[in-house]
Protein backbone atom coordinates (compact mmCIF):
# COMPACT_ATOMS: atom_id res chain seq x y z
CA UNK A 1 0.00 0.00 0.00
CA UNK A 2 1.36 3.41 -0.98
CA UNK A 3 1.12 6.70 0.83
CA UNK A 4 -1.77 8.71 -0.61
CA UNK A 5 -0.99 12.24 0.64
CA UNK A 6 -0.04 14.35 3.64
CA UNK A 7 -3.33 15.52 5.12
CA UNK A 8 -2.26 18.34 7.43
CA UNK A 9 0.23 19.64 9.96
CA UNK A 10 -1.03 20.37 13.47
CA UNK A 11 0.02 23.39 15.51
CA UNK A 12 -1.05 23.96 19.13
CA UNK A 13 -1.71 27.63 19.97
CA UNK A 14 -3.06 29.74 22.84
CA UNK A 15 -4.82 32.44 20.81
CA UNK A 16 -6.77 30.66 18.09
CA UNK A 17 -8.43 33.79 16.67
CA UNK A 18 -5.18 35.74 16.29
CA UNK A 19 -3.48 32.76 14.68
CA UNK A 20 -6.37 32.31 12.23
CA UNK A 21 -6.12 36.01 11.34
CA UNK A 22 -2.36 35.66 10.76
CA UNK A 23 -2.72 32.68 8.43
CA UNK A 24 -5.59 34.41 6.59
CA UNK A 25 -3.30 37.40 6.04
CA UNK A 26 -0.68 35.01 4.69
CA UNK A 27 -3.26 33.74 2.19
CA UNK A 28 -4.71 30.58 3.70
CA UNK A 29 -8.48 30.09 3.84
CA UNK A 30 -10.37 29.08 6.97
CA UNK A 31 -11.94 25.78 5.99
CA UNK A 32 -13.81 25.38 9.25
CA UNK A 33 -13.81 25.41 13.03
CA UNK A 34 -14.92 22.73 15.44
CA UNK A 35 -14.71 21.51 19.00
CA UNK A 36 -13.27 18.05 19.55
CA UNK A 37 -13.87 16.49 22.92
CA UNK A 38 -14.44 13.29 24.73
CA UNK A 39 -12.96 9.94 25.46
CA UNK A 40 -12.82 8.81 21.80
CA UNK A 41 -10.48 11.68 20.88
CA UNK A 42 -8.27 10.94 23.87
CA UNK A 43 -7.88 7.36 22.68
CA UNK A 44 -6.31 8.70 19.46
CA UNK A 45 -3.98 11.20 21.16
CA UNK A 46 -3.26 9.26 24.33
CA UNK A 47 -4.40 12.24 26.43
CA UNK A 48 -7.57 10.73 27.87
CA UNK A 49 -10.60 13.01 28.17
CA UNK A 50 -9.82 16.12 26.14
CA UNK A 51 -11.53 19.29 24.94
CA UNK A 52 -9.90 21.09 22.01
CA UNK A 53 -10.99 23.94 19.74
CA UNK A 54 -9.64 23.47 16.22
CA UNK A 55 -9.51 25.48 13.03
CA UNK A 56 -8.54 23.99 9.68
CA UNK A 57 -6.67 26.37 7.37
CA UNK A 58 -6.28 25.47 3.67
CA UNK A 59 -3.71 26.73 1.16
CA UNK A 60 -5.14 28.45 -1.94
CA UNK A 61 -4.30 25.45 -4.16
CA UNK A 62 -6.38 23.21 -1.87
CA UNK A 63 -3.59 20.64 -1.44
CA UNK A 64 -2.23 21.50 2.01
CA UNK A 65 -3.76 22.24 5.40
CA UNK A 66 -2.73 23.39 8.84
CA UNK A 67 -4.83 22.30 11.80
CA UNK A 68 -4.66 24.88 14.58
CA UNK A 69 -5.59 23.51 18.01
CA UNK A 70 -6.28 25.27 21.30
CA UNK A 71 -6.39 22.83 24.21
CA UNK A 72 -8.92 23.61 26.91
CA UNK A 73 -8.40 20.23 28.56
CA UNK A 74 -5.89 18.86 29.41
CA UNK A 75 -3.60 21.83 29.98
CA UNK A 76 -0.64 22.41 27.68
CA UNK A 77 2.48 20.78 29.16
CA UNK A 78 5.37 22.17 27.07
CA UNK A 79 6.17 25.31 25.12
CA UNK A 80 8.51 25.22 22.13
CA UNK A 81 7.45 28.53 20.58
CA UNK A 82 10.73 30.31 21.06
CA UNK A 83 13.02 27.39 20.28
CA UNK A 84 15.83 28.33 17.89
CA UNK A 85 15.98 27.03 14.33
CA UNK A 86 18.41 24.26 15.33
CA UNK A 87 16.16 22.80 18.08
CA UNK A 88 15.10 19.16 17.77
CA UNK A 89 11.59 18.47 16.54
CA UNK A 90 9.44 20.07 13.90
CA UNK A 91 11.15 23.14 12.53
CA UNK A 92 8.77 25.29 10.53
CA UNK A 93 6.17 25.43 7.80
CA UNK A 94 7.38 26.91 4.49
CA UNK A 95 5.06 28.82 2.18
CA UNK A 96 5.70 30.04 -1.36
CA UNK A 97 4.48 33.60 -1.88
CA UNK A 98 4.31 35.94 -4.88
CA UNK A 99 6.18 38.81 -3.21
CA UNK A 100 8.15 38.45 0.02
CA UNK A 101 8.43 42.20 0.62
CA UNK A 102 4.66 42.69 0.37
CA UNK A 103 3.97 39.58 2.47
CA UNK A 104 6.39 40.73 5.18
CA UNK A 105 4.79 44.16 5.28
CA UNK A 106 1.31 42.68 5.72
CA UNK A 107 2.40 40.08 8.30
CA UNK A 108 4.38 42.59 10.36
CA UNK A 109 1.07 44.35 11.00
CA UNK A 110 -0.05 41.05 12.55
CA UNK A 111 3.02 40.88 14.79
CA UNK A 112 5.43 38.89 12.59
CA UNK A 113 9.13 39.49 13.11
CA UNK A 114 11.95 38.68 10.71
CA UNK A 115 14.28 36.05 12.24
CA UNK A 116 17.41 36.70 10.18
CA UNK A 117 17.57 38.37 6.80
CA UNK A 118 15.80 38.10 3.47
CA UNK A 119 18.32 36.24 1.30
CA UNK A 120 18.46 35.28 -2.37
CA UNK A 121 19.53 31.71 -3.10
CA UNK A 122 21.21 31.96 -6.50
CA UNK A 123 18.63 33.14 -9.05
CA UNK A 124 16.08 30.62 -7.80
CA UNK A 125 14.49 31.72 -4.51
CA UNK A 126 14.26 34.69 -2.18
CA UNK A 127 13.93 33.22 1.33
CA UNK A 128 13.36 34.26 4.93
CA UNK A 129 12.13 32.98 8.27
CA UNK A 130 9.69 34.91 10.41
CA UNK A 131 8.22 34.42 13.86
CA UNK A 132 4.46 34.67 13.63
CA UNK A 133 1.86 34.72 16.38
CA UNK A 134 2.88 32.81 19.48
CA UNK A 135 6.45 32.56 18.19
CA UNK A 136 5.57 30.14 15.38
CA UNK A 137 8.44 29.76 12.95
CA UNK A 138 7.31 30.28 9.34
CA UNK A 139 9.44 30.15 6.21
CA UNK A 140 8.63 32.27 3.18
CA UNK A 141 9.93 31.56 -0.32
CA UNK A 142 9.52 33.68 -3.42
CA UNK A 143 10.36 32.00 -6.71
CA UNK A 144 12.59 34.33 -8.70
CA UNK A 145 11.96 34.79 -12.42
CA UNK A 146 14.45 33.75 -15.06
CA UNK A 147 16.68 36.58 -16.32
CA UNK A 148 15.43 38.19 -19.53
CA UNK A 149 16.43 36.37 -22.68
CA UNK A 150 17.29 33.08 -20.95
CA UNK A 151 15.33 29.88 -21.33
CA UNK A 152 14.65 27.84 -18.30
Amino acid sequence: MALKRMDNIGIVVEDLDATIDFFRELGLDLEGRATIEGEWAGRVTGLGDQHVEIAMMRTPDGHSRIELSRFLRPAVVADHRTAPVNALGYLRAMFTVDDIADTLERLRRRGAELVGEVVDYKDVYRLCYIRGPEGLLIGLAQELGHPAGKDG
